[in-house]
Formats: structure tokens, sequence, C-alpha cells
């Protein structure tokens, strides 16, 4: 693993962690974003939930928007799933929001399983 935003990906993921671990597997997206939530709130670490971004186009707006389910430290994207499995649409899309917001970390966290399991993007 390169050095960008290590610190910070470790501290995403231990709560992620932490939330499954409270938790377990098998519960809806919003319950574990809500819980996301207060971890990071407890921990100070900033961050917006379901951040609403505009695409633009050859200098025009486009009336389609996208939500990250949360933009941490300003910097990377977390997708939070609750699926069997990480699927390329997750991480194309995920993909897709790095590039859009020049974001260069992301993060696909899936709650579903008996443990964790998370997919580290970059750009």
């Amino acid at each position: 693993m390169g050095l960008y935003k290590q610190e910070e990906y470790y501290k995403v993921i231990g709560l992620c962690m932490e939330v499954h671990r409270v938790l377990g597997g098998g519960l809806l997206e919003a319950v574990y974003k809500e819980a996301l939530e207060i971890e990071f709130k407890a921990h100070n670490i900033p961050y917006k939930r379901e951040k609403e971004f505009i695409i633009n186009y050859k200098g025009h707006q486009l009336s389609k928007k996208f939500y990250a389910d949360f933009v941490v430290y300003d910097e990377i994207i977390l997708e939070v799933k609750a699926a069997k499995i990480i699927v390329d649409e997750n991480i194309t899309q995920t993909l897709n929001y790095m590039s859009i917001t020049k974001c260069g970390l992301g993060i696909i966290a899936n709650f579903s399983l008996k443990s964790l399991q998370q997919k580290r993007l970059v750009l």
C-alpha cells in the first residue's frame, strides 16, 4: 500500500470494523451508515454523509447529480454496501465518484458478510 492517506484509511477501516463487530452482518445499508456516523462524530473525524455532487459537461451543469455515501477527511469517498459481494459495478461507481470529485482514495465497505469486506481504490 502506498502512503497516500494511509493513516486516515486505517482509521476509517478501523471504524468500519468496529461497526461490523458490534452489529454483525446482514442489516440494511442505512443501519451501517447511521452507526458509522456515530463513530465518526465520536472520534472527531470530519465527514459529510450523502454528499451531493454536481456533474459538469463542457461547461454545462447536468441535471443528474450523484450522492456519495460519505466523504471523509474531505478526500476519501466511502461507499457502504450490504451485499453478497463487492461487484464490478460497485468499483466502477466508486471510481467514477473519485474521478468527478478529484478524491484520490476510495473505500468500498461491504457489511453483509461474516467478516467486513473492503476494497481500497486509488486514482
